[in-house]
């Protein structure tokens, strides 16, 4: 689980809770924070004297949320790596499922707010409605294998983001760029239906209009022409030692 952090204070707390209590299979919880001063860092420590899954660990990519879930992909150990977000938005009890269908083959497997069943409640209105107008075009016209290519909620296949790379550094358009990558190298892309609730507390830390350049140019590059899937791994950033913090 790499879980990007930024200011949450106590309110991490009851979001890693129900992690605890949702994940039944054997994983760890990296909650990744810029800096050791982040209002984060001494609650997830906290939590990791009663809960040994979970640990702190510092980005050293650069600041912002792309930089915190690169840097947990590279130097997770698992061969399957969840992304969720530490605002209590995302339903824990699917990680599970989603490291499971990534274990079957895919290798991205996406909870999904646009699939049948799934429901996105709160949040504004503008950035729901071009996200959901994003994914269900991706999915009808590109076929890329996911009704929400823009959401940050997927368990990824370990060896396939070592094989294509991870070239995002601002946002949080890694959920979009690597449903892209694998739609043109032709890989795998399932779903399963999630209900999304707006945060409870806090504010959001998304900046549309700032990454929206971003999103649009994952979002065009996923209509091009078939790639050859690399041999050897083609990481934007190479794996690195990890910097932890228990």
């Amino acid at each position: 689980m790499v879980v990007p952090a930024y200011q949450e204070g106590e309110g991490i707390v009851p979001v890693l809770e129900r992690m605890g209590e949702a994940i039944k299979i054997d994983a760890e919880i990296v909650v990744v924070v810029d800096d050791e001063n982040d209002s984060t860092a001494p609650f997830v420590r906290e939590f990791a004297t009663r809960d040994p899954r979970a640990r702190l660990a510092i980005n050293t990519y650069g600041r912002g949320p792309a930089n915190a879930i690169k840097y947990g992909m590279h130097n997770a150990s698992a061969p399957v790596v969840v992304v969720t977000m530490a605002d209590g938005c995302d339903d824990p009890f699917q990680i599970d499922l989603l490291t499971r269908l990534v274990e079957r083959g895919v290798v991205v497997a996406a909870a999904s707010r646009y699939a049948r069943s799934g429901q996105q409640v709160g949040g504004p209105w503008a950035k729901g409605f071009m996200s959901r107008m994003a994914g269900l075009t991706l999915y009808f016209f590109a076929r890329v294998g996911t009704r929400d290519a823009t959401n940050s909620y997927k368990a990824y296949s370990k060896r396939f983001i070592d094989a294509v790379g991870v070239e995002s550094d601002k946002g949080f358009e890694i959920g979009i760029e690597l449903v892209a990558k694998a739609r043109r190298y032709r890989q795998p892309v399932a779903e399963i239906p999630t209900i999304w609730l707006d945060r409870a507390f806090g504010a959001s830390n998304f900046k549309l209009m700032a990454w929206l350049p971003r999103y649009l140019h994952w979002y065009f590059f996923s209509f091009g022409p078939r790639l050859s899937l690399p041999t050897t791994p083609n990481s934007a950033v190479p794996p690195t030692t990890p910097e932890v913090s228990s």
